[in-house]
């Protein structure tokens, strides 16, 4: 029975450091969407060609955004950001579409962020 009890910690003790070794998943940040979206700024701003890596950013974003809460804080992000860069309401709304993304609500500074699911 000893040796079952050791066995049995053992176990319990080499589950315990794989759950903390695993992967944990962070919550989405103003710093994660203007990272993931520097590269749609001149975009943004100017019009024009939409950059690879801007599509590649709003897929990124997109694909971090599992919960509510994350698309939440990814929405007031954006508002935010687009109130303070001053970029083009028109093409900041279609961008998700012509990358090919579906976010599911549309990125304009009057979208509430709250009714967002």
């Amino acid at each position: 029975m000893a040796k079952f009890a050791g066995v049995a910690c053992l176990v319990l003790m080499c589950m315990l450091v794989a759950v903390s070794l695993a992967p944990h998943a962070e919550a989405i940040t103003c710093n994660t969407v203007a990272g993931d979206l520097g590269a749609c700024l001149g975009y943004l701003q100017k019009g024009g060609a939409v950059p690879a890596g801007c599509c590649a950013g709003i897929r990124s974003l997109n694909s971090q955004a599992k919960t509510t809460v994350d698309r939440r804080t990814a929405c007031s992000c954006l508002k935010s950001l687009a109130g303070r860069v001053r970029v083009n309401q028109g093409l900041a709304a279609g961008l998700p579409g012509k990358c090919g993304v579906n976010v599911g609500y549309p990125i304009s500074t009057s979208t509430n962020c709250n009714s967002v699911q």
